[in-house]
């Protein structure tokens, strides 16, 4: 399993591309995809998956819908229109900076 800081660093882009590819989720459905997507390396806690959720909706990038299932309440999220194009920079940025800390971790296999 990998440090919190580093899980945290890149929770938005996660987040934002598997908003993409499923359309819309829940909070805990996230964090299941988001372990079984990495063979349980990274587990995304809640203490950090909504409060980047929060801040992500009060930013105008998702949007949430809310449904009654039985007595509970589920609160859905998806991506905004600007939300939508925000994707593909976000993924683009962190893959660039992968590369980047290749380069400097590992300088003499980037050659």
């Amino acid at each position: 399993m990998y440090s919190k800081d580093l899980i945290k660093g890149t929770l938005q882009p996660i987040i934002l591309k598997l908003l993409e590819e499923n359309k819309r989720m829940y909070g805990y459905e996230i964090t299941q995809k988001v372990k079984t997507l990495s063979k349980g390396k990274i587990e995304i806690t809640e203490g950090a998956l909504y409060p980047t959720l929060h801040k992500l909706e009060a930013e105008g990038i998702l949007q949430t819908e809310t449904e009654y299932i039985g007595k509970r309440v589920r609160k859905y999220y998806s991506l905004t229109k600007s939300g939508n194009t925000l994707v593909s920079e976000r993924v683009k940025e962190l893959n660039e900076f992968l590369l980047t800390m290749k380069l400097i971790l590992n300088p003499k296999t980037t050659n």
